[in-house]
């Protein structure tokens, strides 16, 4: 019972402090949320994206060294950016041509670092789903890996790649965080589930790659959607069902 206790009080403690770090760059995540580099339709997918939530599950603090994983129009980088500038160190790889030429010459995001720039996204020959060539990322002590929604845009060899590359540019400890589009489990490849992924078997495979389940997070569940439809369908369009998954390199 003594034991017992004692363990009950440590995981007290542990929250404890993970709250206080993440209290301390918290603000810094809602002040960017309120930059004029944002646009109307970026604000208006906060209340469904949580962005302050969803960062504070995956434990981001304000000094670590991030890597954003395929950040697309930047939706995430705009806030990230300006949150970890004054402490951390922000990193983009892997499709970044937008945000290069969209955000990389703003005031504050002097400090964004684009890294693997010879990594090459390509289609094989039929196939609906990306490949990934790349060396490495170039960094091997990173704290987060993040990416999101993107996971469900590779083919098998696509998202062994990436898995690969995360867990080399993590540090031990450091955290794979990873959120996608749910498809039912199990269920074959069709029209309205292209653009999403059975979390059962994303966990099976970034566990493959030498990654170890954390925790999982409901902020994204919704039940109105009945994994039936194609995302971008008005049914579900900004409202889907997504899986939030949490990975640490041991």
């Amino acid at each position: 019972m003594k034991k017992l206790l004692t363990l009950s009080i440590a995981a007290c403690c542990l929250a404890t402090v993970s709250s206080a770090a993440f209290a301390d760059i918290s603000d810094k995540l809602k002040a960017a949320m309120t930059s004029d580099v944002r646009t109307e339709a970026e604000i208006d997918r906060d209340r469904n994206r949580k962005p302050v939530e969803t960062l504070e599950f995956f434990g981001l603090e304000d000094d670590m060294k991030v890597i954003e994983l395929i950040p697309g129009g930047g939706w995430y980088t705009k806030i990230l950016v300006p949150a970890l500038a004054e402490k951390g160190e922000y990193f983009a790889a892997i499709g970044t041509s937008r945000i290069e030429q969209n955000l990389s010459e703003l005031p504050g995001f002097e400090k964004m670092k684009v890294i693997a720039k010879d990594a090459r996204l390509f289609r094989e020959e039929g196939s609906r789903f990306y490949s990934l060539e790349l060396d490495s990322l170039g960094v091997t002590d990173a704290d987060m890996v993040l990416t999101f929604r993107n996971y469900h845009n590779f083919g098998d060899q696509g998202r062994a790649k990436m898995n690969e590359e995360a867990f080399k540019a993590l540090k031990s400890g450091g955290i794979y965080a990873v959120v996608d589009h749910t498809a039912r489990h199990m269920e074959d490849e069709n029209s309205s589930n292209r653009r999403r992924f059975d979390p059962v078997k994303a966990i099976k495979e970034i566990q493959a790659a030498g990654f170890v389940l954390v925790d999982y997070s409901t902020l994204h569940y919704r039940e109105d959607d009945e994994l039936e439809y194609e995302v971008g369908a008005k049914s579900v369009s900004g409202n889907t069902d997504r899986w939030t998954l949490k990975f640490k390199k041991p």
